[in-house]
């Protein structure tokens, strides 16, 4: 019997010592990159256009979507949790929706680059897996740049346009999962929702044109990462 008792326990600890233990994938103190082409969708809507303060009924604005690169960077300082710093930039159409005098429903009214820095904060669900989802919660600034009038805006109103866009603060969401390829490298897939608002002003030939907008788009990514 102390025999088979002694049997055993030397095959308990045989099987523990051959049999692959699972591996904590990232630690505290690790560094994450990630390069990934990405989609933004705005899930945009907007007050009506006012002219001097004065709205105008059946108006309003819609953004375009655009495909963009983007590089985010995470600092692991737990194995299941980490905070995620994501840059970016997108031009993106502000279009016309409905009539202003001259200017047609469809018309491009201008151009501007968004820049959008996020931080989230992740949870890592699990670390010790080649498949590791994730979700994300933070906070987004986002600030327009180059904001130029169109062509077409500019002819229908018979002179120049200067246009500005107001800063946004907003909260993010997220969420994803990277797959282990081999070593240090892995697939990464990303899904966010950016909660982004701005006021748009044009000083027109016509008068100040001004409309609020909700740009609020889901950025769609896909690409791939390294641990350092």
């Amino acid at each position: 019997m102390r025999f088979r008792h002694n049997l055993f326990n030397l095959l308990l600890v045989s099987i523990c010592t051959f049999v692959p233990q699972a591996q904590v994938w990232a630690n505290s103190g690790d560094w994450i990159v990630r390069l990934r082409g990405i989609g933004i969708v705005p899930d945009d809507s907007s007050s009506v256009v006012s002219l001097n303060g004065a709205g105008l009924a059946g108006t309003g604005v819609s953004v375009d979507s655009q495909p963009t690169p983007e590089l985010d960077i995470t600092y692991m300082f737990h194995r299941h949790w980490g905070i995620e710093v994501i840059a970016g930039t997108a031009n993106h159409d502000v279009s016309l929706e409905g009539n202003i005098g001259p200017v047609a429903a469809g018309t491009k009214l201008f151009d501007t680059w968004v820049l959008p820095p996020t931080v989230t904060l992740q949870y890592h669900f699990l670390p010790e897996n080649k498949f590791r989802p994730y979700v994300g919660l933070g906070v987004n600034f986002s600030t327009f740049l180059a904001e130029d009038a169109s062509g077409a805006l500019e002819a229908a109103l018979g002179g120049p346009v200067n246009v500005s866009m107001s800063n946004s603060w907003g909260w993010a969401a997220q969420a994803g999962m990277d797959i282990q390829l081999q070593d240090n490298w892995f697939l990464n897939f990303d899904v966010k929702y950016i909660d982004i608002n701005s006021t748009a002003k044009l000083r027109t030939p016509a008068g100040l044109l001004a409309v609020n907008v909700d740009i609020d788009p889901w950025v769609l990514g896909a690409g791939v990462g390294y641990r350092f």
